[in-house]
């Protein structure tokens, strides 16, 4: 038997908080958008991290952005295995039914995963490394991203590798044969973005300068 227990108070609270204010004050607009169904504007592949709010950072409402969350921002290599892949299977929807016209990964400064990632790679966290570890097995994904940043002093490696979780991402979302057939097209395009928490800063990877630049 699940043991699955009521909601906390607090979020009890808070429901009924938006009910009485923002959904009772746009009643016709929730209804329409039931009916209607979804209609995004670009997907958004973004961390678990509790502190980054993709919605808040860009200001926008209710059908704006289809959102994915994953440990670190990752998008896994295209794999058509016959197994289950969340990340992938998101990827597939927004692209193939939704027909989203941009596609924005999002990393962020102080990103537990990455820190992982470093700490595993280096040999310093022996627990990741270990086939039972659904979070090490994830961070594998950025474990070529470890090797281009070892030459930099050590000081420099994790935001290093955190803007390589970004670039990893969009070079694997690529190996996707309908996101690169859509991107060729130019019915889509991608972005690569890292929020920087602390001082509400926004980079933004500036492909033809091979680097992140500030928005």
């Amino acid at each position: 038997m699940m043991s699955i227990r009521p909601l906390p108070q607090y979020l009890v609270q808070r429901y009924h908080g938006w009910k009485a204010t923002t959904y009772s004050e746009n009643r016709a607009w929730f209804r329409r958008l039931e009916e209607g169904g979804q209609r995004p504007r670009a997907m958004v592949i973004a961390c678990c991290d509790a502190r980054v709010h993709v919605t808040t950072i860009f200001g926008a409402e209710s059908d704006e952005f289809f959102i994915h969350r994953n440990i670190a921002n990752l998008v896994p290599p295209y794999a058509p295995d016959g197994e289950q892949h969340g990340t992938s299977a998101a990827v597939e929807y927004a692209v193939k039914t939704l027909k989203v016209p941009h596609l924005l990964v999002v990393g962020h400064s102080n990103c537990g995963g990455v820190r992982g990632c470093h700490a595993m790679c280096s040999g310093s966290a022996p627990d990741l490394e270990e086939k039972t570890s659904f979070v090490g097995r994830w961070m594998d994904i950025l474990r070529p991203g470890y090797e281009r940043v070892t030459d930099l002093p050590a000081e420099d490696q994790i935001s290093a590798l955190e803007r390589e979780a970004v670039l990893i991402s969009l070079e694997n979302l690529m190996t996707f044969p309908f996101v690169r057939e859509a991107v060729e097209a130019e019915e889509l395009s991608l972005h690569g973005v890292i929020h920087l928490i602390g001082e509400g800063g926004l980079l933004h990877y500036d492909a033809e300068k091979g680097e992140f630049v500030l928005v």
